[in-house]
């Protein structure tokens, strides 16, 4: 690198957050391009307005900053647009002001864009990176983000795509941060008879898989795409009773899967009355009984081993929601 200086866009977010922390913590000087302000008070400083369909002014800002590393995690990345694409502009007009800013600023070396593992459908193992199975319009424009940093051909710098799985951790969010809370207001069951594999990812893992996707060798990562998730599957009832137990929570009761079905579906109508966020919707229920495997081998050849486990994970994640006053 030329020098340590990194842009994050999305640095306001859960993965941006962390990765401010991270890259700051490693003595980078990091700016964040956000349009909403930072969830870390801290990171105010390193805090830039941006909107990511103002092409003109991301350009400005990255030639003015000149960075070696460029991270573009900024994204509208809920799934409550059912209706069209044009809810998810940023994803799509979004990621072409960001290679058109970086075309005109020859400073960067590295650059990481985020997908998402919802390109494919839940429990289904793409064959190869073109493979896409989307089933909401945030996976769409996510496929849409893919092809539109393929297309572009050379840009300039090394670039990766990485497809995030489910996340979880400090400055977490919906819906990983109500497993947690649930657990600690005992109101998370186990879905009797089913036992669901995980490839889930602890925050401070994936942040430094990203640092050292950012450090590899160019032909070990140029145009290559992967997934971001712990090595390890969890058993996913196996990692609830230990979340539970971190919490010193009531023991987690099992619930017959039919009447886990029949909640998600009056989930879902209370969700078109407008509750925003019931406890369990068809969405959900799906996520919690299909298992989710990926195939990690290419990124743990680059980001092996990992620094956290499991256990210290949840630890982490229990106190940072101690902290905040959402344990219970």
């Amino acid at each position: 690198m030329s020098n340590n200086k990194i842009i994050v866009t999305g640095g306001s977010g859960f993965v941006g957050t962390n990765l401010v922390g991270y890259f700051t913590e490693q003595g980078w000087e990091v700016i964040n391009f956000d349009i909403a302000g930072p969830r870390n008070i801290e990171h105010t400083t390193f805090w830039r307005k941006v909107d990511l369909l103002d092409r003109p002014q991301i350009i400005r800002e990255t030639q003015q900053f000149q960075p070696s590393a460029f991270l573009h995690f900024g994204a509208r990345t809920d799934l409550k647009e059912e209706k069209n694409l044009g809810g998810f502009t940023a994803n799509i007009e979004g990621v072409c002001n960001i290679i058109e800013a970086i075309r005109a600023t020859p400073s960067i070396q590295r650059v990481i864009f985020a997908s998402s593992q919802l390109v494919c459908r839940l429990g289904i193992t793409p064959k190869d990176d073109y493979d896409y199975q989307p089933t909401t319009l945030y996976g769409q424009s996510k496929v849409l983000t893919e092809r539109i940093i393929r297309a572009a051909g050379e840009i300039g710098p090394i670039w990766t795509i990485v497809r995030p799985t489910s996340l979880w951790g400090p400055w977490f969010d919906v819906p990983y941060k109500d497993f947690f809370t649930m657990i600690a207001r005992n109101l998370y069951v186990h879905p009797g008879g089913v036992r669901t594999k995980k490839q889930w990812g602890f925050i401070g893992n994936t942040v430094y898989q990203i640092w050292k996707l950012i450090k590899a060798p160019p032909d070990m990562v140029h145009k290559k795409t992967f997934y971001l998730a712990d090595y390890e599957p969890v058993d996913l009832s196996d990692f609830a009773d230990l979340v539970q137990t971190r919490l010193m929570a009531k023991p987690i009761r099992t619930v017959p899967v039919g009447i886990l079905k029949l909640a998600a579906f009056i989930g879902d109508g209370v969700q078109m009355l407008g509750w925003t966020n019931p406890p369990l919707t068809r969405f959900r229920f799906k996520n919690i009984v299909t298992s989710e495997i990926q195939d990690l081998e290419p990124l743990r050849q680059i980001a092996d081993p990992l620094p956290y486990s499991s256990a210290d994970g949840i630890a982490i994640t229990v106190d940072w929601l101690r902290r905040e006053g959402n344990s219970g």
